[in-house]
């Protein structure tokens, strides 16, 4: 599952853009390699992300891993339905299980992302 409206990082987020905020999530792939999600440290809100530097983690039963901004801007939102139920972004990694929103300071780094098929290229679907 890999919508094509979004775009996509190698390290296995997606970004949807709603003008100059981009919604980030991790993609249906991750959830299903990392397994289930137990906890998610989340960035406050009107911290600062830069391109591809981690922004926080992601915990499952069996690893740890970075969270990874595909863009670089200003936290606007945190899903704050992690806290309490990080396993949302296993049933639902592109809806409900979004991570943060951002405002973009430069968008010319949406052209360095990954389209869908580009992406399935990636993780060789």
């Amino acid at each position: 599952m890999i919508p094509d409206d979004l775009k996509y990082s190698k390290e296995h987020e997606w970004v949807k853009i709603n003008g100059d905020i981009a919604v980030i999530g991790i993609t249906d792939y991750a959830q299903g390699e990392l397994g289930d999600i137990v906890f998610v440290e989340l960035p406050a809100v009107g911290s600062k992300v830069e391109f591809m530097k981690p922004f926080g983690t992601i915990e499952a039963v069996k690893a740890i891993s970075d969270l990874f901004s595909p863009l670089t801007g200003e936290v606007t939102e945190a899903n704050g339905q992690l806290e309490s139920d990080a396993s949302i972004i296993n049933s639902d990694p592109y809806g409900d299980g979004w991570i943060i929103k951002v405002r973009m300071s430069d968008p010319v780094e949406l052209d360095k992302l990954l389209s869908a098929s580009e992406y399935k290229a990636e993780i060789g679907e």
